[in-house]
């Protein structure tokens, strides 16, 4: 069956641009014009992304996308006309997986519905399960870590960048491979999204976050999960 695109989007033009598009593309979507009737069809008949503006009519794009990640890990690309850096690095700490900024190219808008699908799309060979080195324990199944036996919470984007350095641990991961594996081939992600995530994971797992032992910059290269 063709996968299930959630448009939360109060501008009827720009709503139908983007179904036809998707249409056309083998998609299924569904529209709704505010955040109550968004986030009331994202919990009845839970879609397989959703593409989310800001910018609503009663409840906004913030609380939707807070709402929705309190019990859902569905992929979230927020639209919106703003493009101020503080906006994408708040969207992002909520849960969302993409950005994209009005006026934009469908086709574009359509690549990244795709790219996206592939990152989170279930995989044929399950990897393991359960994560530990060092006093950290990531369960991957149940989305659980524990971090000298107490429980630890992360965002979406944290928990995929610490799976990535915890299933790497020993090797080096360079900036680029990091930013392509978490966040894909998105134009306005730079190094210094990755260093803020990296910040925000040590104060997690860290005993001393201002010097750090288990995730390591190496110089000029990266990072890595030392163990």
């Amino acid at each position: 069956m063709p996968d299930s695109i959630l448009i939360i989007e109060d501008e009827s033009a720009i709503a139908e641009g983007l179904a036809y598009a998707l249409r056309q593309d083998g998609f299924r979507p569904r529209i709704a014009a505010d955040g109550e009737t968004g986030l009331s069809a994202a919990r009845t008949d839970p879609p397989d992304l959703i593409l989310l503006d800001l910018m609503l009519p009663g409840l906004s794009g913030w609380e939707v996308c807070r709402a929705i990640r309190k019990t859902s890990s569905v992929p979230i690309i927020m639209v919106t006309a703003r493009a101020e850096e503080m906006d994408r690095v708040l969207g992002l700490e909520l849960g969302a997986d993409d950005y994209v900024v009005k006026p934009f190219s469908t086709r574009e808008v359509v690549a990244r519905i795709r790219a996206i699908l592939r990152r989170t799309a279930p995989s044929e060979s399950l990897p393991e399960q359960c994560l530990s080195a060092d006093g950290v324990t990531m369960d991957v199944s149940r989305r659980e870590v524990t971090v000298d036996g107490r429980s630890v919470s992360f965002s979406p984007k944290e928990w995929d960048l610490f799976e990535i350095l915890l299933r790497n641990k020993g090797r080096v991961l360079t900036r680029d491979i990091l930013l392509e594996r978490v966040w894909g081939d998105d134009s306005y992600m730079d190094r210094g999204t990755l260093d803020v995530h990296i910040r925000w994971v040590r104060q997690k797992i860290e005993p001393d976050p201002s010097a750090p032992s288990r995730i390591v910059t190496v110089r000029g290269v990266g990072y890595k999960y030392a163990g």
